[in-house]
């Protein structure tokens, strides 16, 4: 998860966007994790402003997107930050309709498991 306001904020700024109806999500791509450390993980932000609607409604889109991202690891590379905006609310939303709306834009900008990303370390100059 990105835990801090400043890794979310980053990644917003510096990541590659896809949208739909209800959801913006934003990708980038992390270098390395630190000094030495292993094998770089994947990370995911959820953010659910309150336009969406009230506390129950906005904890239960968390908890669905939440599973929605351990169901389908696969279209989350590792190495990669995503952060995911609820722009409105899905209405009486289930797995099944957060996966078809939002696999398809996420395999549309940066392609299947198979092909590679098109997020890619920035180079220093």
């Amino acid at each position: 998860m990105l835990r801090t306001d400043r890794e979310y904020r980053e990644v917003v700024r510096r990541g590659e966007r896809a949208s739909t109806p209800h959801y913006t999500i934003y990708r980038d791509f992390r270098a390395s994790a630190g000094a030495g450390d292993g094998p770089v993980d994947r990370k995911i932000g959820i953010s659910v402003g309150r336009r969406v609607g009230n506390a129950v409604v906005r904890n239960r889109v968390k908890r669905l997107l939440r599973e929605f991202y351990r169901h389908n690891r696969r279209v989350f590379p590792a190495g990669t930050r995503t952060a995911i905006v609820v722009r409105k609310a899905p209405g009486d939303a289930v797995l099944a309709s957060v996966s078809a709306e939002l696999i398809p834009a996420m395999e549309r900008r940066w392609g299947t498991k198979g092909e590679s990303s098109q997020c890619r370390p920035e180079t220093s100059r």
